[in-house]
């Protein structure tokens, strides 16, 4: 029997935007169905000599390829596009746990990649990340779609996020700030069957204490001096999909009571109104901070815990998969030079090693305010460990040092109130509002001491 490869090894599709390589028969014919309930067309290849063929002849406008090839591999076809000065994504399609093919590819110039067995969420994901599909209100910028990492850790959390998107459970997202909490949230949104329905993220810490229950349940023109219009709160504008409570310790007793009745009846009034709106909203809640600590302290309700924490989904910091440390690193310069129009340069060796030594108090935040530095003062193709200017090793916190001999006593004060309020800051993602809660000041004071100390905030909150 002839073969004949044109014809049956590779699909030609008029006006095809992706082309898909893939030796797999199978692994083609579900990425191409999946593709086709996008409304997008594949073109298909079973071999780096097709694709090359097909590459010659048309244009595409992504790439998706497998690793390994009857006759070559998947970097071929990446370092071809790259050569070649293609205007053309490319991601590559990865053995399960094969981190250094991962590394490789996006070093070679691959922008993401998929692990097998394909998940077909991710595959969607990452297809509207390369073309800029619109994507609804509810779904989350595509960055933040992918949880990167082959660690046991992250395949645990990724698996345990599949699992609690087919439910409509309450889920409590723990973790150190930085650690993805939010990124979970949204997975499990988009994975779900609420997935076409709003998905609304509240930070608690960032909301003025007077303004809180016209923010979570609306009001009613002229309910309240300045009420000019009727306006729905977050349990509104999140109906029918899921309303995400970051930071959910910083609610303060009063509005824990009202947040909990209105889980319990699944009914919300606003401000002004005298009858009670149905809701259909799915909780995920969230805090860096130790919630069952606060309920011990009496600064959580007991009750409104027990209804938002049906089921725990434990975030693991940046330090405890240190191995996820050079993927995580070559994705997030990938995308940050992408954004900036630039040539992502290279991480060298020694880059990744004191990024793989480093503690990362901020998780994954933090290494991706490493890279943009890094990326935004590079003079060259590549990246060494001092271009990353990292801070000393966490446990060596400025506070447990003595002034230097001869030193002046306020200069020491100054760096040990500099780096409170860094910290602060940090574990509230630049919130000065929750800031000054958490360092028991006013946001007066914290305003003065930051403009004192030549520091700035990153968001610019309504003073209280």
């Amino acid at each position: 029997m002839t073969t004949q490869p044109d014809t049956d090894r590779r699909t030609r599709s008029r006006g095809a935007d992706i082309l898909v390589i893939d030796d797999e028969d199978d692994i083609r014919e579900l990425i191409e169905l999946s593709l086709s309930r996008m409304g997008l067309g594949a073109d298909t290849a079973g071999s780096v000599g097709e694709a090359m063929e097909l590459l010659s002849q048309k244009s595409y406008r992504l790439c998706l390829t497998d690793m390994r090839l009857p006759d070559g591999d998947g970097l071929q076809v990446v370092r071809h596009i790259a050569t070649h000065g293609m205007d053309l994504p490319v991601a590559v399609i990865t053995a399960h746990g094969s981190t250094d093919n991962a590394v490789a590819a996006l070093k070679a110039g691959a922008f993401d990649y998929l692990s097998k067995p394909v998940s077909l969420e991710q595959l969607r994901a990452l297809v509207k990340s390369a073309l800029d599909v619109p994507l609804a209100e509810t779904e989350a910028p595509p960055d933040t779609q992918q949880m990167i990492g082959e660690s046991a850790a992250m395949q645990q959390v990724r698996s345990m996020v599949e699992r609690l998107a087919r439910s409509q459970a309450p889920v409590y997202v723990s973790g150190e700030s930085g650690s993805g909490k939010e990124r979970a949230a949204r997975m499990i949104h988009v994975l779900g069957p609420r997935s076409d329905k709003p998905f609304v993220a509240v930070n608690c810490g960032a909301i003025p204490e007077n303004l809180m229950e016209s923010e979570f349940f609306g009001y009613r023109k002229g309910a309240f001096t300045g009420a000019e219009s009727d306006r729905d709160g977050f349990f509104q504008a999140a109906n029918g999909g899921t309303l995400f409570l970051d930071e959910v310790a910083d609610l303060p007793l009063a509005m824990q009571v009202k947040l909990l009745r209105v889980i319990q009846e699944r009914r919300v009034r606003r401000i002004g109104e005298t009858q009670e709106q149905p809701v259909d909203v799915r909780i995920i809640s969230a805090t860096h901070q130790n919630l069952r600590e606060r309920v011990e302290q009496n600064r959580f309700r007991q009750d409104l815990f027990y209804r938002l924490n049906v089921i725990e989904l434990p975030m693991p910091s940046l330090r405890e998969r240190r191995e996820d440390v050079p993927l995580l690193a070559h994705s997030i310069l990938q995308r940050l030079a992408r954004d900036a129009g630039l040539e992502a340069p290279v991480l060298t060796p020694s880059a990744l090693r004191a990024l793989e030594h480093y503690g990362f108090p901020g998780n994954v935040r933090e290494l991706e305010n490493i890279l943009e530095r890094a990326l935004a003062l590079a003079t060259g193709p590549r990246i060494d460990a001092d271009d990353l200017r990292l801070d000393p090793p966490h446990e060596e916190s400025v506070g447990t040092e003595a002034p230097a001999p001869g030193g002046a006593l306020q200069d020491y004060l100054d760096r040990v109130e500099r780096q409170a309020i860094v910290d602060a800051l940090g574990r509230t993602e630049g919130n000065r509002t929750a800031a000054a809660r958490q360092l028991g000041v006013t946001f007066r004071s914290l305003r003065y001491r930051m403009e004192r100390l030549g520091l700035k905030g990153d968001k610019d909150e309504r003073e209280q």
